[in-house]
């Protein structure tokens, strides 16, 4: 059986405030390895680019689904990771994701990066760049 990347996060900011924060990628996915996003992604069909490492990892994604306050899938429908035997790696891999408002004032996230299992070439140095971006996410919920 196949295990997805997967990341939790608990802030005390509402699901709607996460929400939003999530639909702003420049906010989250940035700072790290000199990136470059440029698109769109507020609703259905929106599609942007990232770019990192001196072009060592371009991604095209869509959104795919997006339910408010709730869910947010993007689908990779492009991808170029130099550093990897197969480039095309991520291609068909989706970014997904969940939000539930907890007792508390709390708000889960949970991030999963379907496709992204230890099977693959890229696993453990993509799953310790998204830990590093969603560290940073943790610290703009706070």
């Amino acid at each position: 059986m196949m295990k997805n990347y997967s990341f939790d996060i608990e802030s005390h900011q509402s699901a709607k405030a996460v929400f939003a924060l999530l639909l702003n990628i420049k906010k989250w996915w940035s700072g790290i390895y000199g990136e470059t996003i440029t698109g769109k992604s507020q609703k259905i069909n929106d599609e942007f680019s990232f770019s990192a490492g001196e072009g060592m990892h371009f991604t095209k994604q869509k959104l795919i689904e997006l339910i408010p306050y709730k869910k947010i899938v993007w689908e990779v429908i492009a991808s170029n990771l130099s550093f990897l035997e197969n480039p095309k790696e991520w291609e068909h891999t989706k970014l997904r994701f969940d939000i539930l408002e907890k007792a508390g004032n709390k708000t889960k996230v949970t991030f999963t990066h379907q496709g992204l299992s230890p099977e693959i070439e890229c696993y453990e140095q993509c799953s310790n760049a998204w830990t590093q971006y969603l560290n940073n996410l943790r610290e703009n919920l706070k």
